[in-house]
């Protein structure tokens, strides 16, 4: 599986960004998909991930309620809308595919498969 994130850019405090991440391959649909960001100088964190169906999501309590994550299996896609960003949302975001069916979404581990980031800035 090759994964290509787009969508990332600089934006206002309180804005919204739509990051896509693009699979290729025929069996997308098997692999659950996490969305994990760096901020220069700190560890990998844990944004969000989907369910290989769509049927759950996750996401870290920094996040919730201001990020959303879904995924269309017909166009190997999985999305991550962002809105209310804050300036402590400016990293490269990466997305991240991983045969994950019960627990350990957030764990980078967890994940086979890594995209190659989008920039994401906020300013104040």
């Amino acid at each position: 599986v090759q994964l290509q994130a787009s969508g990332g850019g600089l934006v206002q405090a309180g804005g919204s960004l739509r990051l896509s991440c693009a699979a290729s391959g025929r069996t997308f649909s098997s692999y659950a998909m996490g969305w994990f960001r760096q901020a220069p100088g700190k560890e990998r964190e844990f944004m969000s991930a989907i369910s290989w169906s769509g049927g759950s999501t996750y996401y870290a309590d920094s996040v919730k309620g201001r990020f959303t994550i879904s995924r269309d299996n017909a166009k190997n896609t999985v999305y991550l809308q962002m809105n209310s960003l804050k300036p402590e949302d400016t990293a490269v975001y990466y997305c991240a595919a991983g045969l994950i069916y019960y627990s350990n979404y957030q764990l980078p581990n967890s994940y086979n498969y890594w995209g190659q980031g989008t920039q994401v800035t906020v300013s104040s």
